[in-house]
Formats: structure tokens, C-alpha cells, sequence
């Protein structure tokens, strides 16, 4: 598995190296693209680079942008129609492909290789072991959401029940986590960077391991459309591919310092050096893909993972191609 990624990231990169400019005609075209991503966060730094070095420009994109606080609030915007392109977490597709919906949502590229999450505590813990959160309160997500299903999956991993042995506390927002623990609320929790450097610096909390690193190399968050858009806007979304997969592999191969000047303007009220911490933390973790291409093996197992949490039926996975299309990143390889 190992030896195909490698191989498949060798020929994406070689294909990128490859790529002319737009011709003229492409470079005319102008593609009105609605986003919304489910948070904003050091996580999605391939985004903000793309479209910082114009590659979305390039591409023919003009480009509305906000923040949804939540994938569920992705997804909504996505079905209601207010959202042309999104992302979030492939979880949601799979619970709408099950529903009565008549809109069907579509990944079409991919992101983030795993969970970004860092697992913090109030105390720095050298030797630190996960069993020790036994009988502990964490800090979670709403049940069935990615980061949910993550650390639910990294939990069982290290040999806990996240249903017996642990607390998870899901019933605080996105945007009130922050305070919720600096209020003294839970023993633990999980925090995306800036805000665990951030917290880190204050003496607040402290990082003690990587959901994403004890859960496995499972796409986290997603780019997606519905069924709809894309057969009537493929050329947009194709465009919109290329040019994640450029900033794919310009963020692969920029040193941090780079990356933190670039998306500075993202995260206001977070100095350099904060934000060049986190971006060097998430580069070891490897959290960034190198291309967009979403694996079959990996949302198989992202669905036995849904499995084992509780939020879906072994006799109701979906199949792949109901709600995965990698005909557009497929189609750059072989330009």
C-alpha cells in the first residue's frame, strides 16, 4: 500500500512539474464557485496556499468563500443549494448516500490524509500513555462526526472503550471549545492547530498525542459537490481540481516559514511563530496530501471505523462509486 501511494504521489508530481500554463481560452473562462470549508484551520493550509499563489485564479475560478463551524452545517449549505463546492468530511456523503434525499452529494478530491486533531491535557505528561485517560472526561465532537468517529477509533486502538471507559463530551460547538476548557471543563481534549499552539503558549494545555496518527491514514476532509453540479459544471469542478493538486504540491515541497507567510492573512491574532510551530507540526504528521486521489481501501475503512462507532449499519455501507468520483483526478494524470 505503501509502495503504490509512493508511486502514485511520484507520478502526480511529475504530471504537476508537466503542466503549461492555461491556454488562453481556459484562462478566459470564468467558473463562479460558492465554497464553504467546515473550519478554518492550519489543517487546511493546501487551500489557502492555493488560492494565495493564485493557482484558483489560474484555473479559471472566481471563488466566494466562508466558514461553515461544522461539517453537518457543510453538508446543509451543500443540499439547500447555497453551497456549490465544500469541505468537509466524507462521513457526511456516506449518511446522505443512506438517506431518502434527493440530492446526492460527491466527493471528487481529497485533502487532508487523517485527523488533524491533537489530543491536549492541563499538565505536560513526558511519559504519557493513552490507557491513563481511563475514567477521564474528553472534549469531543458531536456523535457520528469525523473527529468523533477519529478518536473514537484511536481510543480502541490503545485498548479503551470510548463508550465505557472514557467520558466523551459532545455536546459543546466549534466555536466554544476554546472557552468551554479554558472555563475548567473535561480533563482532556482535542484541538486543531493554531488553537493548540495557541493554548500551548499560555500554559493552557499541552499536547500529548495525534488522533491522527493512532487512528491511520484515513482522508479526513473532503472536497464536495452534489451529483447535480458536477454533471453540469464538470469543467468547473475539473478546473477546481487542478488547482488543489497544484497547491498539493507546492505546500509539499514550501519549509514552514514559507507557509506561515502565505496564510498569514488567515489567521489573524496568531504570530508568526506560533503559526510557523503548527504548520511544522502538521508536516511531520504528514496530515497533507500530496495528490487529491481518494482510495477505496480508505473509505472502507473509514466505514468500518462508522461501524464500530455505532452510527452505521454494517448492512448499510455504501458503495464507493455511489459516492466517490475520481474521474476528474484520474484525468490529470493522464494529461
Amino acid at each position: 500500500m505503501t509502495f503504490m501511494f509512493s508511486r502514485r504521489a511520484a507520478v502526480f508530481a511529475s504530471m504537476m512539474a508537466a503542466l503549461v500554463p492555461l491556454s488562453q481560452a481556459q484562462a478566459q473562462a470564468t467558473h463562479k464557485i460558492r465554497y464553504e470549508e467546515v473550519v478554518r484551520s492550519v489543517l487546511y493550509v493546501p487551500m489557502y496556499v492555493g488560492i494565495q499563489k493564485g493557482m484558483f485564479k489560474e484555473a479559471g475560478i472566481e471563488m466566494s468563500m466562508k466558514t461553515s463551524q461544522g461539517t453537518d452545517k457543510g453538508m446543509a449549505a451543500l443540499l439547500s443549494g447555497s453551497a456549490d463546492i465544500v469541505l468537509i468530511g466524507p462521513e457526511a456523503s456516506i449518511y446522505v448516500a443512506n438517506s431518502e434525499s434527493p440530492v446526492k452529494p460527491i466527493v471528487f478530491a481529497g485533502l487532508t490524509a487523517t485527523d488533524g486533531f491533537l489530543l491536549m491535557g492541563r499538565k505536560p505528561e513526558p511519559n504519557f500513555d493513552w490507557k491513563q485517560l481511563q475514567g477521564s472526561k474528553i472534549m469531543s465532537f458531536r456523535p457520528g462526526s469525523n473527529p468523533d468517529i477519529f478518536l473514537e477509533a484511536a481510543l480502541r486502538k490503545k485498548g479503551l472503550d470510548p463508550k465505557k471507559d472514557v467520558k466523551l463530551v459532545s455536546n459543546i460547538g466549534p466555536a466554544a471549545r476554546t472557552g468551554a476548557w479554558l472555563a475548567g471543563q473535561n480533563d482532556y481534549a482535542t484541538f486543531l492547530e493554531p488553537e493548540a499552539s495557541s493554548l500551548e503558549k499560555q500554559g493552557k494545555a499541552f499536547p500529548l498525542g495525534s488522533v491522527g496518527k493512532e487512528a491511520g491514514m484515513v482522508d479526513y476532509t473532503v472536497f464536495t459537490t452534489t451529483d447535480a453540479y458536477l454533471k453540469k459544471n464538470r469543467a468547473a469542478v475539473q478546473a477546481w481540481t487542478q488547482a488543489v493538486a497544484k497547491a498539493q504540491q507546492y505546500t509539499a515541497a514550501a519549509p514552514a516559514g514559507e507557509l506561515a507567510d502565505l496564510v498569514a492573512e488567515y489567521f489573524t491574532g496568531v504570530n508568526k511563530a506560533e503559526l510557523v510551530s503548527a504548520i511544522e507540526r502538521y508536516q511531520q504528521l504528514q496530515l497533507w496530501k500530496k495528490t487529491p486521489m481518494v482510495e477505496k481501501q480508505a473509505m472502507d475503512q473509514l466505514q468500518e471505523m462508522l461501524v464500530q462507532g455505532g452510527v452505521l449499519e454494517a448492512g448499510k455501507k455504501v458503495d464507493y462509486a455511489r459516492f466517490v468520483d475520481m474521474g476528474l483526478v484520474q484525468s490529470l494524470a493522464q494529461k
